[in-house]
């Protein structure tokens, strides 16, 4: 992880998104005859924006509506009040935090703020999540952005992913190469995370971008990490270790952390609630 998180944690902030659930690496799903030969969506900018240090995404829930506060996905790692240690859990924090609205070509368009951090933690994965001051009409209205919508199944091994970063304006494109079932970087450890094939050689400030499943156009996971040096389980230099505690460097190779959990636990409004019927991220 570096300063402007680089896939591999910005600014000393590594970078995490696995399941952001448990579904574990014996759950996922392979790719079928089926999936691949899916129509790709065209995949661009619109729905990412630019954080001061990181990258991230104007997501929506199943369940939201156009009026509702907008939400913006990224790292947990990449909070403005620094990375968070491992075990903790933030909720409901009051936030001022602006983000850069990028076109489909990844022009500025404009800012929009936040008035609080809704969730986040690097605890078994790495993700935060912002509440806007904007709803997503206004944003549609202001901007003509429609928010990116958030996928609800376990990705795909093998399924052609898109790494679209607001903060460099760049776009990695690779596939699923398979999962992690634990992967620790630091003090930090999260659960199935997604992990890419070589193409994806993500950088700091890619750190919170979507990781667009190009099939569904949806968002899979959110870049965290990638190994810089070949060290194992250090700052920048993620390690997997599998169900029986074998441990596995890959250098070079980049991180993600699923999002497909996340949903279950918003609800009406696009509230949060970690007690919903479903929802496993870590609680305070």
């Amino acid at each position: 992880m570096k300063s402007p998180l680089v896939g591999a944690l910005a600014t000393a902030v590594l970078g995490t998104a696995a399941l952001v659930g448990t579904a574990g690496t014996a759950g996922a799903a392979t790719i079928t005859d089926a999936t691949a030969k899916a129509i790709p969506r065209a995949v661009n900018y619109a729905g990412t924006v630019a954080l001061s240090n990181c990258s991230g995404s104007i997501v929506r829930m199943p369940s939201s509506t156009d009026n509702d506060p907008a939400l913006v996905l990224s790292n947990g790692h990449c909070l403005e009040s620094g990375m968070p240690d491992a075990g903790e859990v933030i909720v409901d924090q009051p936030s001022s935090r602006s983000f850069t609205v990028l076109s489909a070509s990844a022009g500025n368009l404009g800012t929009v703020r936040a008035t609080k951090v809704v969730y986040g933690t690097m605890t078994d994965t790495d993700v935060s999540l912002y509440e806007l001051s904007s709803t997503y009409a206004q944003i549609k209205q202001r901007y003509g952005i429609t928010a990116l919508d958030m996928a609800t199944t376990h990705p795909v091994k093998g399924a052609a992913i898109a790494v679209v970063s607001g903060y460099w304006k760049k776009t990695y494109n690779c596939n699923v190469d398979g999962f992690a079932y634990r992967l620790k970087e630091g003090n930090w450890t999260w659960k199935d995370s997604v992990r890419y094939t070589s193409p994806c050689n993500v950088i700091g400030g890619t750190s919170g971008s979507p990781v667009i499943d190009v099939a569904s156009g949806k968002v899979a996971a959110v870049n965290n990490t990638i190994n810089e040096s070949g060290q194992r389980c250090t700052l920048n230099n993620p390690c997997e270790v599998d169900a029986n505690g074998r441990v596995n460097v890959r250098r070079g190779i980049g991180y993600a952390q699923e999002t497909y959990e996340i949903p279950k636990c918003f609800g009406t409004g696009n509230k949060l609630d970690l007690s919903r019927p479903g929802c496993v991220l870590p609680k305070p």
